[in-house]
């Protein structure tokens, strides 16, 4: 498959497109019932904790996945999943001022640990690509890029004085200023880090993954991209933890562990974050608004579609 991944056969493909299915099936049953996201987003992890990840999901572990990382990342992402649920469903919690740095809080926690999970696998030294904790990683000065367009990431992480709950049965978490330019700086970087930390789990993890959560956000539920994205990473968060031989032995699509592809993969990632900084920063000035306070993109087109599309008013 060129640059990026040695090549996949049909079957291949079509275990992607179930995987990439299967997590926005699983958002759309998690987000449009309550009950769906207590069942998937509480009860599972608490049986799964107790009962099934102290073993799939041992420290030193044959799939890597009983790293510092993974388990973080799991509790960051299902801690996001209950938060955006508290915030939907009681009315009173939502209106709390202070309740909004909760979205953009946990955001930025769970950017910030892919930045230092980079920064860590430069630290390593495996200029040539190695094994370690029994993940293939190859470090490089595209941690570096990258990890630095992970800090510009959160930077540019705007508006979230706006959000609100859209007006119909789903009650989803809305953020309007959260408008495509934010959403691609993010799935560029966010594709860079997993190919750099995790590349031969970058298929399903980083592809699949980021447009599980991307095409809902354009085409199913506009302006509700962090609760998308917080849903089907728990969802692949925990299915991995719990099927750890799945990238690795049922259906591996390893990368070409090439120094070209994880170079190129990162400069994109860094100069669309610089853009996206350097653009937002002439938005403030122009418009003289306070990132803290006001919202950036309101007089956009994505923005008021958002708003129309959840029949809110600003």
């Amino acid at each position: 498959m060129g640059l990026l991944y040695e090549s996949t056969d049909v079957m291949g493909w079509g275990i992607w497109i179930f995987v990439l299915f299967a997590l926005m099936a699983f958002n759309e049953f998690s987000r449009t019932t309550k009950w769906g996201g207590i069942s998937l987003f509480l009860i599972l992890p608490i049986i799964l904790t107790i009962f099934v990840w102290p073993t799939t999901a041992a420290p030193g572990n044959e799939y890597g996945t009983g790293t510092w990382f993974n388990w973080v990342k799991t509790y960051s992402a299902l801690a996001g999943c209950l938060g955006f649920m508290a915030i939907r469903y009681y009315p009173s919690i939502a209106k709390k001022k202070w309740v909004l740095w909760f979205p953009p809080g946990i955001l930025a926690l769970n950017i910030l640990e892919a930045c230092i999970r980079d920064f860590q696998v430069y630290m390593y030294g495996a200029w040539d690509g190695a094994y370690i904790d029994n993940l293939w990683v190859m470090s490089g000065p595209w941690n570096i890029m990258n990890g630095i367009a992970g800090l510009l990431n959160i930077i540019a992480i705007c508006g979230w004085v706006g959000i609100k709950i859209s007006n119909d049965k789903s009650k989803d978490m809305i953020w309007p200023d959260m408008i495509w330019p934010w959403i691609i700086a993010y799935d560029l970087w966010n594709f860079a880090y997993v190919y750099n930390c995790i590349s031969d789990h970058s298929f399903y993890a980083g592809f699949a993954l980021l447009l599980a959560c991307t095409i809902p956000s354009f085409f199913i539920k506009k302006g509700a991209w962090l609760q998308h994205r917080a849903h089907t990473l728990a969802l692949w968060i925990m299915f991995i933890m719990t099927i750890p031989s799945f990238a690795d032995r049922l259906a591996p699509v390893p990368s070409t562990h090439d120094p070209r592809a994880f170079f190129i993969v990162s400069l994109v990632s860094l100069l669309t974050n610089i853009a996206l900084v350097a653009y937002q920063f002439y938005r403030i000035r122009k418009l003289k608004l306070n990132p803290l306070k006001d919202e950036i993109y309101v007089d956009t087109k994505a923005y008021k579609e958002i708003m129309e599309d959840n029949g809110l008013s600003a």
